[in-house]
């Protein structure tokens, strides 16, 4: 799809939500991830998109997939990307490069749950993390580009999931 026809079904969407604001608010497709065996797991979508991970042989997974650490990374990086693409779109801006890199830096100590030197117990989720983005277009100021990826990231749903903290209802479900 053309950056065009981007930007275009961006503003029949905007019409119709401040016409029906109601109509914005919807339950996301779940994820739903069954275990494969060992540390293996496939994550699949309702319309038959499925993704297998595993952990490294240091963790008694085979090493031969991307770990789920990596796949929650990835889902910022394209997420945040994807958005800052459609600001650009919405803004009339063609971009010439983007790229977006997310970092993180964790204590596998979290994983296994195991307690820091004052007897608390590490928390499993990243330390901290970084979002690199790197674009580019023609005739446009680095300012404005800078002000384009900002707004971008910031109505990213999972970056903002993220830098928010958004509330995890744990359901047990025992067979």
């Amino acid at each position: 799809m053309s950056m065009h026809d981007i930007a275009a079904a961006l503003q029949r969407v905007e019409a119709a939500l401040e016409r029906r604001p109601d109509m914005g608010l919807h339950d996301d497709a779940p994820a739903t991830a069954r275990w494969q065996g060992g540390t293996r797991v496939e994550s699949s979508h309702a319309n038959g998109t499925a993704m297998v991970t595993d952990m490294p042989c240091e963790l008694g997974g085979s090493g031969d997939r991307v770990t789920p650490g990596w796949l929650f990374r990835a889902g910022i990086a394209s997420c945040a990307a994807t958005s800052i693409a459609m600001s650009a779109a919405a803004e009339g801006i063609a971009l010439g490069a983007l790229e977006v890199r997310v970092g993180s830096r964790s204590d596998t100590r979290g994983l296994l749950g195991l307690a820091d030197s004052d007897g608390q117990e590490v928390d499993a989720g990243p330390r901290d993390m970084q979002l690199q983005v790197r674009i580019a277009a023609e005739g446009v100021s680095p300012e404005r580009l800078r002000t384009l990826v900002e707004a971008g990231v910031r109505r990213s749903p999972i970056p903002s999931a993220t830098r928010n903290a958004t509330p995890l209802a744990l359901q047990i479900e025992v067979e």
